[in-house]
C-alpha cells in the first residue's frame, strides 16, 4: 500500500536493500535527542530484524527518493508490542530523521497507520512511548490520541513508558 501523504512525501513498505539504511535513520533519529547504548540501541538500529517480524515502513522525499523516516507495524493478527488487546494494533519506532523535521513525516507515517488499521478493520491504534519523548507525545496529542494510564505498568530509569491511543471507527468511542 502507498499513500502519497504531502505534496513531497511517499509512504510505502521498506525494500529489503534499504533495511541498513532504515536501521541508521532510525538509530541516528532517536540518537539525536537520547542517549542510546546497548541492546536499546542495537534494537532501534536493527531494521531487518523488525522487518522479519514485522511490517517495516518508510516515508521517502517522492521526488528524490531520500528515505525521511520510518515506523514499524504489525503483520495482520499479530502486535508488535505488548500494549495491544484484541481489535488494536499497534505500532513501533516511529523515527524521523533530524534533517527531515518539521515537514510532517511524523504526521504522515502515523496517518498510515491509521489507515492500515482502518482497513484491518480494527478498533483503535495503540502505542508505548518512553516519559522522556515530550516531543512524540505532542505529536500523538495532536492527532487525537489519549493516554491509556491504566496500562503504563512498565517503568523505566526515567518513569513510566506512557501509553498512547486512537480509536479508529468514525466516531465511535471505544471502552478502556
Amino acid at each position: 500500500m502507498s499513500l502519497l501523504s504531502d505534496v513531497r512525501t511517499l509512504v510505502r513498505p521498506a525494500r529489503p536493500d534499504e533495511f541498513d539504511a532504515v536501521g541508521h535513520l532510525a538509530l541516528r533519529a532517536y540518537a539525536h535527542d537520547y542517549a542510546l547504548a546497548g541492546p536499546y540501541a542495537a534494537s532501534v538500529a536493527d531494521a531487518a530484524g523488525r522487518a522479519a517480524e514485522h511490517e517495516l515502513v518508510v516515508a521517502v522525499d517522492a521526488l528524490e527518493g531520500t528515505l525521511l523516516g520510518t515506523v514499524t507495524l504489525p503483520r495482520p493478527g499479530r502486535n508488535c508490542s505488548a500494549v495491544s488487546r484484541p481489535g488494536e494494533m499497534d505500532l513501533r519506532l516511529l523515527a524521523t530523521d533530524p534533517a527531515a523535521r518539521g515537514r510532517g513525516v511524523a504526521t504522515s507515517l502515523v496517518e498510515h497507520a491509521l489507515a492500515v488499521g482502518r482497513q484491518r478493520g480494527l478498533d483503535r491504534l495503540v502505542l508505548a512511548s518512553q516519559a522522556r519523548m515530550v516531543a512524540a507525545h505532542r505529536l500523538y496529542e495532536r492527532l487525537g490520541f489519549a493516554r491509556l494510564a491504566e496500562r503504563e505498568v512498565h517503568v523505566l530509569a526515567d518513569g513510566r513508558v506512557h501509553v498512547y491511543g486512537r480509536d479508529l471507527g468514525a466516531g465511535v468511542r471505544v471502552p478502556r
